[in-house]
């Protein structure tokens, strides 16, 4: 049953409402992302969490909760000091989990060709215990590791995030290009291309220092997902 005629009363519904997240609202660092969807008539956002880095408490072995339910003894979308943690760490009564959680946002769509994905999520994550039935378990040396580690993952996000928007943005402007000029011959777009370029000249050991290698690589890593939104086509 076709009830694509239904989504503009959905997305209005929808975007009447409240984000799905936990905290309701729309994090600073996807604002503008979130806006470029729901600016489109066929596409509209759910939820999203631009990520962050959260301490949970977990309950008694054999009896652990779901996320949902578990106590959040500290979150932040942004840099997490020691001090911070370890406050947080006095609280917990069970197992207290460190955890770094990536950029996710979850999207509806008209039409099936759009529904490439329906969540965006990123791979990068983290999940480390710290405390067992409230006893910290780790010397607070490991703990400064750990937010060194956290830290630059959660920088390392924002910088996906803004890779996927500079992607995004570019796939549906290639999309209304077409949809203006439909007896225009569509290519790959050049992001696509690009990619492609670099890593036959790395095949072929060509025009690439083992350091312009490493970089290209780095720039290239989380970029896949910015790809898969739409087809290579459009």
């Amino acid at each position: 049953m076709d009830r694509s005629s239904e989504f503009p009363k959905w997305k209005t519904q929808s975007l009447s409402k409240a984000d799905l997240s936990r905290k309701g609202s729309v994090d600073e660092d996807v604002v503008e992302l979130v806006r470029l969807l729901n600016a489109r008539e066929q596409f509209f956002t759910t939820s999203s969490c631009a990520g962050r880095i959260l301490l949970l408490d977990g309950g008694p072995e054999g009896r652990e909760p779901q996320k949902q339910k578990r106590p959040w003894l500290l979150v932040t979308h942004g840099r997490c000091t020691a001090g911070d943690l370890l406050s947080a760490l006095k609280e917990a009564q069970g197992d207290a989990v460190l955890k770094f959680e990536p950029f996710v946002l979850h999207v509806q769509c008209r039409q099936l060709q759009d529904a490439q994905v329906l969540a965006v999520r990123s791979t990068h994550g983290l999940e480390v215990p710290l405390s067992h039935e409230g006893r910290l378990m780790v010397t607070e040396e490991y703990i400064d590791f750990l937010l060194n580690v956290a830290n630059q993952k959660m920088e390392e996000n924002k910088r996906r995030i803004e890779r996927f928007y500079s992607c995004l943005q570019l796939a549906l402007e290639r999309e209304e290009a077409g949809d203006l000029h439909p007896e225009a011959e569509k290519t790959p777009a050049a992001v696509y291309t690009h990619r492609r370029k670099r890593k036959t000249e790395r095949v072929h050991g060509r025009g690439s220092s083992p350091e312009k290698q490493r970089a290209s690589e780095r720039e290239e890593d989380g970029a896949e997902i910015s790809l898969s939104f739409f087809p290579e086509n459009y």
